[in-house]
């Protein structure tokens, strides 16, 4: 990047064997989307970093293993420019699902009678994250007991509210200090339920005053002296205590956000249903009988999630 520039390059090694067609799903769950668009083995994307409106263009080259990304913040200082560019870098690192590595559970369920099968079906699935934490959240909060095609509806409405249009055309995902300024009757009109709406806007007016915190690296060393790595039990702790938001939205945000690799997603209906269809059963576990089910995969249970959502997906690659 050259100083004034408002679009910079990057490139990023792929792992051996990445599946690219794992982020174009995600990415592309929504064909009327404002803030992505997918396009062959393409993905941009809008969102609000540091205030700064980017879009990132993620083009995936399977045959050289790379994907080639451009990162556009548009009209703005130089210094915003250059925090919101080494933002970029982490987000473009989360939509490509390359926080977790996958075959560390592979190797763990190599002989497992219920796993492995699923782990062949589908090599090298990954957990395509958001591109930040509080989209992750936010999104989170949206679907919580709803449909899917609803919850993205109302993802769309959500971001032509509170986002910002980049000169591309494409929306910019909103942050918290942008979600923090709507009122709930701005979001009540456009189908929101009251309390899923004040939950929004609590945890976006928490976040934008300071006084929540999202910092929290699920790799750091807890034992360099850095209070946010490792153990995601402060964090869980501290959204916990925001009203409205409970375990699935925490373990969801874990999973989606951070990254974490052992989000136990016991609370999701999905994942019950996979796990009784797994064991041959008529009827979905207990909350409690899921968690104890999933406990068997410890420290791999994001990925055990994922693997039983897919395993629900009779179109998944």
């Amino acid at each position: 990047m050259t100083a004034g520039s408002s679009t910079s390059a990057l490139t990023i090694a792929l792992p051996p064997g990445y599946r690219f067609e794992y982020a174009l799903a995600f990415h592309g769950r929504d064909a009327q989307s404002l803030a992505e668009r997918v396009e062959g083995t393409r993905i941009r994307k809008g969102v609000l970093l540091d205030g700064v409106a980017v879009v990132l263009d993620v083009g995936i080259d399977v045959d050289a293993g790379v994907a080639e990304c451009l990162i556009d913040t548009g009209d703005t200082g130089d210094s915003a420019r250059a925090r919101s560019h080494a933002r970029a870098r982490e987000s473009i690192g989360a939509m490509l699902g390359l926080r977790i590595d996958p075959a560390a559970f592979a190797l763990a369920v190599r002989d497992d009678a219920l796993f492995a099968p699923l782990v062949a079906h589908r090599p090298g699935l990954r957990v395509i994250q958001a591109a930040t934490v509080f989209e992750a959240l936010t999104w989170a909060v949206i679907g919580q007991q709803i449909n899917l095609p609803f919850a993205i509806a109302l993802r769309r409405s959500f971001i032509g509210q509170a986002g910002r249009a980049h000169r591309s055309g494409l929306w910019c995902y909103p942050e918290a200090l942008d979600v923090a300024r709507l009122d709930i009757e701005q979001l009540t009109s456009r189908k929101f339920s009251r309390a899923k709406a004040e939950t929004l806007l609590r945890l976006a007016r928490l976040v934008a005053d300071g006084a929540l915190d999202l910092d929290f690296d699920p790799t750091g060393d807890p034992a360099a002296g850095d209070p946010a790595a490792g153990d995601p039990t402060a964090i869980s702790a501290h959204l916990l205590a925001v009203k409205g938001i409970g375990p699935w939205t925490v373990n969801y945000a874990l999973l989606r956000g951070y990254g974490y690799p052992d989000c136990s997603l016991h609370g999701d209906v999905a994942v019950r249903n996979a796990i009784g269809r797994l064991l041959g059963n008529a009827t979905k576990p207990s909350i409690g009988e899921a968690e104890a089910f999933l406990q068997a995969y410890r420290p791999h249970r994001t990925m055990a999630a994922a693997y039983l959502w897919a395993s629900l997906d009779t179109s998944a690659a």
